[in-house]
């Protein structure tokens, strides 16, 4: 009977799942898991599920171009002895009928950033993500929605598992089988509080130990979440494996390792529906696999906007990033010298560290005919870049998953990557014998294995058969959020099985 019952839940659809985030497209963003929370929802939807979404109602949030409406339903966090209120607001994702809710509270969430300003994260993120996360579980006793898993993403909603498992323990009824999935986008950030953070949040002392939530000598809301959840994956394979070793698992490595085969990687995927030179509207010419005299006319118009010239035959790369060290912008700068003595021209969009704002800035002036630099965030000049560019350059230290690479292989553009996580899960050094693969990739620390990598790059750029065959490779690869949301399919249902377990119902 036991198998029956448990045959039958791993087949019942639809799932009723709730993605619990701290920022999501289009409402707010400051990274990719904002892309995630927006777009994997719509994907899920779309093979039968009842999903929605739940974020905080920053001040940015325009409530009139999104319909946000009050629900006029109110819950209570109490931090630290002192009692806040929120309100739930109400609304859907863009486009679509998957309600989307917003938890409204002036004094945590109504101020210039998301997380901090330019100069420093906030004193009270702490206070302000034990609220929402306490606030998430308090919303579904008030709302007319019981999710059978709940969908949490990095720390800012780690606490949520927790609450699930101890706090609200006792409520069987009401949070008994409800499962959780955690995602980790990037291991560097964990949310790491003083000891008495656990009291302001309500949870209990005890937690206090190394298999908990005790971090040397702190408390870690990601490892509260990695502890305390049914399953967690990482967002791809190749990220997975490196968390569990000294070098990327930032600390938790051996927390990771030991959840076995509770611990997986799902690939991101991006939205064809922005991202898709054929139907693209930010570019001055659309272009596909067939007839790609469209991609020469974006290179041109995009080559115009830095102040430079186009020269026929002569290759483009692109970067857009944050300027910092995890990006490999120390990669950059080591080799910058050696690229501008090369035939070829460089194109930079971001912002990060003043050290590479003066670095760049600098050679821009030394070669304003080969260095193209905007220093600052532009989605449309983002999307040119992504088409008009023969090259994307991404020499990350680490990098979970990245989107960039997904972006340029779909507009053409070769990725040039250093080879891990995401980027090596997705990119493949193209092999001159078989003809396969879609990209360049380097290894190592050694900056200059990257310009070694730039040299075969704009040799191969000369032969034009070759160069289209490693172009097409790229462009016919499927990327999209469908493959992904399966993915989560399965992972949901083996958290709700692992839910049933441990309420000994099957």
């Amino acid at each position: 009977m036991a198998e029956d019952k448990k045959t039958k839940r791993l087949k019942e659809k639809p799932l009723k799942i709730l993605i619990a985030a701290s920022e999501a497209v289009p409402f707010a963003k400051t990274g990719g898991l904002a892309d995630v929370a927006g777009a994997l929802p719509i994907a899920l939807k779309k093979l039968g599920h009842d999903v929605r979404i739940v974020i905080p109602r920053y001040s940015c949030i325009d409530i009139e171009k999104f319909g946000i409406k009050n629900s006029e339903k109110q819950i209570r966090v109490n931090i630290a002895l002192f009692d806040h209120f929120g309100v739930i607001m109400e609304s859907v994702l863009p486009g679509t009928d998957i309600p989307a809710y917003f938890i409204e509270n002036t004094e945590f969430f109504h101020r210039e950033g998301l997380y901090g300003t330019e100069q420093d994260e906030y004193w009270d993120n702490a206070e302000r993500f034990i609220f929402f996360s306490r606030a998430v579980v308090e919303m579904l006793r008030v709302i007319d929605f019981r999710p059978d898993v709940i969908h949490c993403s990095d720390w800012h909603t780690g606490l949520i598992p927790v609450y699930l498992r101890t706090t609200y323990a006792w409520d069987k009824n009401a949070y008994g089988t409800m499962a959780t999935v955690y995602s980790i986008h990037n291991m560097a950030y964990q949310g790491v509080f003083d000891r008495g953070k656990l009291s302001h949040a309500g949870l209990p002392d005890s937690l206090f130990n190394v298999n908990e939530m005790e971090f040397y000598g702190g408390v870690s809301f990601m490892k509260g979440g990695i502890v305390f959840s049914d399953i967690i994956n990482t967002v791809s394979q190749r990220y997975k494996e490196e968390t569990k070793t000294p070098e990327f698992g930032c600390g938790l490595d051996g927390l990771l390792a030991s959840r076995g085969d509770d611990y997986y990687g799902v690939l991101n995927g991006i939205d064809y529906s922005i991202w898709n030179p054929a139907t693209d509207a930010l570019l001055p010419a659309n272009y596909t696999p067939d007839d790609l005299t469209g991609k020469t006319e974006v290179k041109k118009a995009m080559l115009e906007e830095f102040g430079l010239k186009y020269i026929e035959n002569v290759p483009v790369i692109g970067l857009v990033s944050r300027l910092d060290g995890q990006k490999g912008l120390d990669f950059i700068a080591s080799i910058i010298e050696d690229m501008m003595r090369m035939n070829l021209q460089f194109v930079v969009l971001g912002t990060g560290e003043e050290r590479y704002h003066e670095m760049l800035s600098h050679f821009k002036g030394r070669y304003p005919e080969k260095l193209g630099l905007m220093l600052k965030f532009d989605n449309r000049l983002a999307h040119m870049i992504y088409a008009g560019c023969d090259m994307f350059v991404m020499p990350s230290h680490f990098e979970p998953c990245g989107l960039g690479q997904l972006i340029s292989l779909k507009y053409g553009t070769v990725p040039l990557v250093r080879e891990t996580g995401g980027l090596a899960d997705t990119v493949r050094q193209y092999n001159f014998k078989t003809k396969q693969g879609n990209g360049f990739v380097f290894g190592g620390f050694n900056p200059y294995d990257l310009l070694h990598a730039i040299v075969i790059a704009a040799d191969t750029y000369k032969n034009k058969t070759v160069w289209n065959r490693i172009m097409m490779n790229g462009m016919k690869m499927d990327f999209s959020w469908q493959q992904a949301a399966a993915e989560y399919t399965a992972i949901y249902r083996r958290a709700v099985d692992k839910a049933y377990e441990r309420q000994n119902l099957i």
